[in-house]
């Protein structure tokens, strides 16, 4: 494939012009026949010189690669992954690409590839052109419970940096990969499905300018009897306080204060350490490391589930080595401590709540997930008192997993 930054090529128009490029000449003519921008996930060979010090020694370089084709049918801008994920058959590139492309009606739109979306270069790089407000995301996700589902990581992402995210996954279940969507930072339109092989075409109608959620807020949030428990908790003033350890009172309160006992268990391959979410309201802090994570919860009726709050504050080492600070309210597999942070998406319980913690990071995803694999949209996300805060209330099924997926790129 030609760097398209150096030739001006519409493989549709000139399929003679290079050898080997049938699948782009009917890329290209898809693009013209559906007079639309198309962006495709293909594997690219790129031959390289015994000089070249990267250079493979069957003398080319194959690349996990993007191309973006224009409505016309020109290739006008290619990809190639950064980040690979056991993709023994890729190479990684020497440097890494920050693919942007302009389209006549919705502006600029950046691409990067699957795993890339987890780490610095390039995904959040791209977002420093502060008009980049589209992002292109083709994806073989396996769906990780209870923190890295598909559809859970591609709406926190479109709901963090306030963009719109298009996310096409490869549909093939028996390797539990599911889940694309269109993401926008108040709304997903997804499709999650682990029992039919047939894919399905997503549409959606999203604004070229999203309105981001962070740090919105409206009057009746501030007048929201459980906003000003909130509010008065991080500022000290004295309500009872429950943590792992004990518990602290400055004057009565209606809050039951049976002690909740300290627990580890293995989530995502991480020991977190967390407590059981047991009564019916109640106040939870729970610490790992530095970060501290903080639950003011209400149930309208108790079901017969366990759930718990976990804190993970720590570098992540299976299946890819990154930096991570977690604040989780999940639904346990069973009744036993040692079944928190098992694979659940089935659930009951409701829950309004306010989740927070003194993260040392800005990169902070909301993963959402309520029961049946569907997605729920907080009601409010911020900083307050240099704490950041979920706040959500009037679920629409039982909660499977709320966290704050906090990212400190530069300890990696």
């Amino acid at each position: 494939m030609p760097s398209p930054q150096l030739v001006r090529w519409n493989p549709c128009l000139e399929p003679h012009r290079f050898n080997d490029t049938e699948v782009l000449q009917r890329l290209s003519c898809m693009a013209i026949k559906g007079d639309m921008f198309l962006v495709a996930n293909l594997g690219m060979k790129q031959p390289c010189q015994s000089g070249d010090r990267g250079c493979p020694r069957d003398g080319r370089y194959q690349f996990n690669t993007n191309v973006v084709f224009s409505n016309n049918g020109t290739l006008v801008d290619r990809y190639r992954k950064y980040n690979l994920y056991f993709e023994a058959a890729f190479d990684t590139p020497l440097q890494v690409d920050h693919t942007i492309f302009e389209t006549p009606f919705a502006g600029k739109f950046g691409v990067f590839t699957c795993f890339d979306i987890l780490f610095f270069d390039p995904a959040i790089r791209l977002l420093g052109d502060s008009e980049v407000k589209h992002i292109v995301f083709p994806a073989a996700w396996m769906n990780q419970l209870p923190l890295l589902a598909a559809i859970q990581i591609q709406s926190a992402f479109a709901i963090a940096f306030g963009v719109n995210l298009l996310a096409a996954n490869i549909h093939h279940p028996s390797l539990g990969m599911t889940g694309s969507g269109i993401h926008t930072p108040l709304k997903s339109i997804w499709h999650h499905d682990m029992e039919n092989l047939t894919g399905h075409l997503i549409i959606a109608k999203v604004a070229k300018n999203p309105r981001g959620l962070v740090g919105t807020e409206n009057a009746t949030d501030k007048m929201d009897p459980s906003h000003g428990k909130f509010l008065k908790i991080l500022a000290g003033d004295p309500y009872c306080e429950k943590d792992s350890q004990e518990v602290h009172c400055d004057e009565a309160t209606k809050w039951n204060m049976n002690a909740a006992p300290m627990f580890y268990s293995e989530m995502m391959y991480d020991n977190f350490t967390l407590v059981p979410v047991w009564e019916k309201e109640g106040y939870l802090r729970v610490c790992a490391n530095g970060l501290c994570c903080s639950l003011l919860y209400q149930r309208p009726t108790l079901s017969k589930e366990l759930y718990a709050l976990g804190a993970f504050d720590g570098l992540h080492t299976v299946h890819g080595t990154y930096y991570v600070q977690v604040c989780a309210l999940v639904k346990c597999g069973g009744l036993g401590f040692d079944t928190c942070g098992q694979e659940v998406t089935e659930a009951t319980g409701l829950f309004e709540f306010h989740l927070w913690g003194n993260f040392s990071t800005s990169y902070i995803f909301p993963m959402f997930l309520t029961s049946g694999m569907t997605l729920e949209t907080p009601d409010q996300l911020g900083w307050e008192n240099d704490h950041y805060f979920l706040r959500k209330s009037r679920l629409s099924s039982g909660l499977v997993t709320a966290a704050l997926y906090g990212r400190l790129y530069e300890r990696d």
